[in-house]
């Protein structure tokens, strides 16, 4: 099935902020990575540009709908302004403070309180949208049993996931020993607590893949292929940062194919419980729980635990395999069989 010509111009909309905002700010991030700037306040800020790309398009091409909430998508786009500039006050006008025996970057610090206080803004005008225009651009919670066991599942499947990995490398006994301290517990809590406070930058994310591209995909290709080649979009967006930020330059072409493995594979479970449960948020909780899990399984709970990472071919093909043993199964499932793909 082709696209409709509203479609189209809602995608090229779309691919010029996601994308193109994405990759000229990366010719941003390779000067800095050659000045030695810190580069912490650009994966913050990409992670809005898909939801803007959404929002944007929608603006522009639904310029009478009633049912658009054109407030809070307003209020999104002016977060994903001040990240930007945060992103390149960083580059150009670098600063630190010394925070006890920790120096920080003033962008980075900025950053925070952007997202902190430009979540709160979003839950209200959210809220202040009104029940008709949540549901008219898929904003509003649904399905409460499936979605609160879909983000218990994922859970576990990472759990599951990581309690693998340490045992194929030894670690079997930390892994345990893991659930044991009071830390861990008290973390799982904070980052209940947490989510509601950075929600912009992970709902940045889903809103524009899960929520939009992913349809127009299965639309276009079916419900499989659709999937599978939103996994390879989304992990090639992640480029810039996988060659100056997670790790090096020189180990950037792999880190970009470990990139495009993980997004496939967590793709596949995030549509399965987008079309299981048709609520994003589900989406927004479970990208979430991905990103800030990692700190507690690593012992480290450092604001760069992602920074600087060394990687080689062997652990892309095991990123692989253990992938699609934890995740890539689901693609077998219901939600991918209901209707005939294209």
């Amino acid at each position: 099935m082709r696209f409709s010509e509203t479609e189209k111009r809602q995608l090229i909309i779309f691919a010029a902020l996601a994308y193109g905002i994405t990759y000229v700010l990366g010719l941003l991030m390779w000067y800095g990575n050659s000045t030695g700037a810190d580069l912490s306040v650009f994966p913050n800020a990409q992670m809005l540009y898909p939801a803007a790309g959404v929002m944007m398009a929608y603006l522009l091409t639904r310029k009478g709908d009633q049912k658009v909430p054109r407030i809070f998508y307003v209020t999104f786009l002016v977060i994903t302004v001040l990240m930007i500039l945060c992103a390149l006050g960083s580059v150009f006008l670098p600063q630190s403070i010394q925070a006890g025996q920790m120096e920080m970057s003033v962008w980075m610090v900025l950053v925070q309180v952007v997202l902190i206080l430009g979540s709160i803004v979003f839950w209200i005008t959210l809220l202040v949208s009104g029940k008709e225009r949540r549901e008219a651009c898929g904003l509003r919670w649904r399905n409460w049993k499936k979605s609160v066991l879909c983000m218990l599942l994922f859970f576990v499947l990472y759990s599951l996931r990581m309690g693998i990995s340490s045992a194929l490398g030894g670690q079997m006994g930390e892994f345990i020993q893991l659930w044991a301290l009071p830390s861990t517990w008290l973390y799982l809590v904070t980052l209940v607590l947490n989510f509601f406070l950075v929600v912009v930058a992970f709902f940045g994310e889903e809103y524009g893949w899960r929520y939009y591209l992913q349809p127009l995909l299965q639309k276009r290709f079916g419900l499989r292929k659709g999937v599978l080649l939103l996994g390879v979009i989304w992990g090639l967006w992640h480029l810039p940062l996988d060659f100056f930020y997670y790790t090096t330059p020189d180990m950037g072409v792999i880190y970009v194919a470990s990139q495009i493995v993980t997004c496939v594979f967590i793709g596949i479970f995030l549509a399965y419980v987008y079309m299981k449960t048709r609520n994003i948020w589900v989406a927004v909780a479970v990208h979430y729980m991905n990103n800030n899990l990692i700190p507690m399984f690593v012992g480290n709970y450092s604001a760069d635990v992602l920074q600087g990472q060394t990687i080689a071919w062997g652990d892309v093909l095991a990123s692989l395999i253990l992938n699609l043993v934890i995740f890539g199964w689901f693609i077998f499932l219901k939600p991918f069989r209901e209707k005939k793909e294209a």
